[in-house]
């Protein structure tokens, strides 16, 4: 599945000054990047683990799903 591209017009044509990049945790990182003229532009990736679990029959063919288990 792909994410939606997030377009970010008002950042475009800016002046960087700095961009830094922080390790928050082990699970997510922090973008940022600061412009000449004062503003800054945050972004963060956070990373977590997903349990999903299912009750299937299997057999010849696709497994048919009984039962979802989720968070």
């Amino acid at each position: 599945m792909s994410s939606p591209i997030i377009d970010c017009p008002e950042v475009v044509g800016k002046t960087i000054r700095s961009l830094k990049l922080h390790a928050t945790n082990c699970d997510s990182v922090e973008i940022m990047i600061e412009f000449t003229d004062g503003t800054s532009f945050s972004s963060a990736y956070e990373s977590r683990a997903v349990h999903k679990a299912a009750l299937i029959r299997t057999g010849v063919g696709t497994p048919e799903v009984l039962k979802t288990y989720t968070d």
